[in-house]
């Protein structure tokens, strides 16, 4: 069996040489650091969340006495979060297909159609990007209360729908797309629109993969505008009921603790499941672009 070949900046052969041997332990002990540091928080507040308040309060050691997923149980009842949790996944899907869609059409014109001006509005959208977001909450709140889409998850979707840093992922992918295949369609007589849905589309599901990613992680921990816009519990997103359960009198700190689990784990699950998707798109998108 032929044997696989590893390169990269430290290569087997290199590893004969006793610098090159400390180096690499010591990168290995760096990243095993990182490990530790970016683990122990969520660990530490998924053991803490088994101990019940006294225990919480007195208890040094950082395993709990029983691992009885009870506490969570009652806390979950305690916060009735199912129809939050349904919320969130509405106004997730919603984002992503938005920040799909208008995101991508945009870098579709700039990147590929390149119209007249396409150069002034990449920089302009490349300057917004130096713009902290949170100028904007004030204007776009009283345009959303004029338009009278308040109460509404349309505006939530339509913010991911103008998000210049997607626009740059697409544009730079866009560019690297061979350009006959999109002037074959168009001598098959697709219109633009039919050559972004049926052509384009379906050669970028790299970058369509990461931005997902991102769309899915930002909507999913989107705090202001969903506690702005939406208003009663019946459509308050996960983050904004946990706010809500934060400010009651009769919350213990061992069910706060219980309740930021339940936050945590879709955004993990979703991690591990397309862990690998998202590593190798990743790298095509730097690649490519």
């Amino acid at each position: 069996m032929k044997k696989i070949q590893h390169t990269g900046v430290i290569r087997e052969y290199d590893l004969h040489s006793a610098p090159v041997k400390l180096g690499y332990a010591g990168i290995l002990l760096l990243c095993a650091l990182v490990v530790v540091v970016a683990v122990f928080p969520l660990l530490w507040v998924t053991l803490a969340g088994f101990k019940d308040l006294k225990e919480f309060l007195s208890s040094t050691s950082i395993l709990p006495a029983s691992l009885s997923p009870k506490p969570f149980v009652n806390t979950w009842k305690q916060l009735a979060i199912s129809r939050n949790y349904l919320n969130s996944l509405f106004s997730v899907a919603g984002s992503v297909l938005s920040a799909l869609v208008f995101n991508g059409l945009l870098g579709y014109g700039i990147g590929i159609l390149k119209p007249k001006g396409h150069g002034a509005v990449k920089k302009l959208i490349m300057l917004s990007l130096l713009m902290p977001p949170t100028i904007s909450i004030v204007p776009l709140f009283m345009n959303i209360q004029n338009i009278h889409l308040g109460n509404s998850f349309l505006p939530l979707w339509l913010s991911f729908g103008a998000n210049a840093m997607y626009v740059i992922l697409f544009v730079q992918f866009f560019e690297s797309l061979p350009a006959s295949i999109i002037e074959a369609s168009r001598i098959d007589g697709a219109s633009r629109l039919q050559a972004f849905f049926r052509i384009v589309l379906p050669m970028s599901k790299p970058i369509c993969a990461v931005v997902s990613i991102f769309a899915i992680n930002a909507a999913w921990s989107d705090f202001l505008l969903p506690y702005l816009v939406l208003r009663g519990p019946d459509k308050q997103t996960v983050m904004v009921r946990l706010f809500v359960f934060s400010t009651e009198q009769t919350v213990n700190a061992d069910a706060l603790m219980r309740s930021v689990v339940f936050a945590m784990v879709p955004p993990i699950i979703l991690f591990f499941i397309f862990q690998k998707q998202l590593t190798e798109n990743t790298v095509s998108v730097g690649v490519k672009g």
